[in-house]
């Protein structure tokens, strides 16, 4: 590898691990995408060629099943192989839509052999993993997700700050909710799965809000960064200004849950100390389902499954709160985006410089 062929892709490197593989040119999901995933779509290949078992089957009757599930997938790949004109059993290097059939339609043909019936649901789960892989491997979520975690001790520390200053009358009024008794009548005694759905239902709402705002937000950072000098970075694609918005939501997305959690946790602690078996009982109707009750330094402290309902639902209400107020209080969303701003001026920059490199390959 020429030391130009080295610097390209040192460069492609660092935006796969800033979470922005789309900044690489000539991306494509056959060489970038589905390639970086052959060992997990392989993986599941076989766990579903090897649902060709039965276990009332004797021995020899699965050993021959198996046999024959592998020796269609070889018989595939061969075809596959040959019509690409490679050697009948090569690794692929581009995964395509021969091959993509292949991962989606075998192990159901295999099933529907053995086992009778279409294979519909192997067809539709396959179909939904690409899908995902598709979106994971193509904007690096994974990568997003790691890049976010690094940067998330000191994230939360100034999102607690930033939440103390600039939103403390939220605090007040979870304070205010805790201790109301409609609070209480309404979350303490709701099934788990009701509490989910209010949790899931309220977090689809914040992310909404993140999406539709994310667009103007995407376009603020652009005009900020590549507008120092547009020449030397030219401006983002569609696909490109898409991977740097999921940047923002999922950095935004673990603050918030991080934030979230942080509140239920204080409402845990403080209602151990302050709602005792009396007040739960006149709250309530019930001295509540208790799951821990001890004495510390003699104050009693008291733990049920009622505390946690409630303060699971201030909570979210409180994150909810969290995910709006970031990205419309004009001073916490500079700072918000402060730290973001700076590591996307030094990716926009490392851009310029890797399309220069690789601007001979550019030219007519």
């Amino acid at each position: 590898m020429s030391e130009r062929e080295q610097q390209l892709s040192d460069y492609e490197r660092g935006f796969r691990r800033a979470g922005l593989p789309l900044l690489i040119e000539d991306f494509s999901a056959r060489e970038d995408v589905f390639n970086r995933a052959f060992p997990l779509l392989a993986f599941v290949l076989l766990a579903e060629l090897l649902a060709a078992l039965d276990v009332d089957w004797p021995l020899l009757a699965n050993l021959g099943a198996v046999g024959a599930a592998l020796a269609l997938t070889l018989a595939a790949v061969t075809l596959a192989n040959r019509a690409r004109g490679r050697p009948a059993f090569a690794i692929p290097q581009q995964i395509g839509p021969v091959e993509l059939a292949v991962f989606v339609l075998l192990p159901a043909i295999v099933q529907g052999i053995f086992h009778g019936g279409w294979g519909v649901a192997t067809v539709v789960f396959n179909l939904v993993l690409l899908g995902l892989v598709t979106i994971g491997f193509g904007f690096g979520i994974g990568a997003i997700v790691v890049w976010a975690a690094r940067r998330l001790t000191g994230q939360l520390a100034q999102s607690l700050l930033l939440l103390a200053r600039a939103v403390p009358l939220l605090l007040i009024f979870a304070l205010v909710l805790f201790i109301n008794t409609e609070m209480w009548n309404v979350f303490s005694g709701r099934s788990d799965a009701t509490l989910i759905a209010v949790g899931v239902l309220l977090a689809a709402v914040a992310t909404a809000f993140l999406v539709a705002r994310l667009p103007k937000e995407v376009a603020a950072l652009e005009d900020e960064v590549l507008g120092e000098d547009p020449v030397a970075a030219p401006p983002l694609n569609p696909r490109q200004r898409a991977n740097v918005g999921l940047v923002l939501l999922i950095s935004h997305g673990l603050q918030i849950a991080v934030v979230t959690l942080a509140i239920g946790a204080f409402f845990v602690a403080f209602g151990m100390i302050v709602i005792d078996a009396a007040v739960m009982e006149a709250w309530t109707g019930g001295p509540g389902d208790a799951i821990l009750d001890v004495t510390v330094l003699d104050v009693p402290l008291l733990l049920t499954y009622e505390l946690l309902r409630v303060a699971g639902a201030i909570a979210a209400l409180s994150g909810l709160y969290y995910a709006i107020a970031v990205l419309t209080d004009g001073a916490y969303r500079e700072e918000f985006l402060d730290e973001i701003t700076a590591q996307m001026r030094t990716t926009f920059a490392a851009r310029a410089a890797y399309l220069r490199l690789r601007a001979p390959d550019r030219a007519p």
